[in-house]
């Protein structure tokens, strides 16, 4: 039991250590974002986050009821 719960915990521990070399021998390394508001490439696609998604049907909606009054 214990050896498993070592293996297991170096395991982890090796997996970490691979996740966070660019943050530990880079200078100024971090890990670039993940919120989809952020990717110039998701943006360029047409995809937005959900709050911006919804900002913009609601102005959209907005327009489109001035325009029928």
């Amino acid at each position: 039991m214990l050896t498993i719960f070592l293996l297991t915990l170096a395991l982890v521990g090796v997996g970490m250590l691979f996740l966070c070399v660019r943050i530990l021998f880079v200078k100024g390394g971090r890990f670039s974002s993940k919120h989809v508001g952020q990717s110039r490439e998701l943006r360029q696609k047409g995809v937005y986050c959900v709050q911006t998604q919804d900002r913009m049907e609601q102005a959209r909606a907005y327009q489109d009821r001035e325009a029928k009054l």
